[in-house]
């Protein structure tokens, strides 16, 4: 059986951003932990994305400062850490 870290470490994501997606999608970590891990091996790192940034307007409108500096935090460290989604975004701009 797998730990929860050894599959932490074969998402590639951080414990920050698994956090973000279970806050977003309302699931316990593991749950989110997979959803992470299929969208960004399924070409969708955007959705990812969109689910930080939601996270972070909920944040700025809760006026929860600190949340949201955190999670603009955990946003810059997807884009670097995953680097076809920071490809998509230079597109974009």
């Amino acid at each position: 059986m797998l730990t929860y870290t050894e599959c932490l470490e074969m998402s590639n994501l951080s414990q920050n951003e698994v956090d973000a997606i279970a806050e977003h999608e309302h699931t316990d970590s593991i749950i989110a932990m997979a959803l992470g891990h299929y969208l960004c091996c399924h070409h969708d790192q955007n959705k990812v994305r969109k689910i930080i940034m939601d996270d972070i307007t909920r944040a700025q409108r809760k006026g929860d400062t600190t949340h949201e500096k955190v999670l603009r935090q955990v946003l810059n460290h997807f884009v670097e850490t995953h680097p076809s989604q920071a490809a998509q975004l230079a597109k974009a701009s």
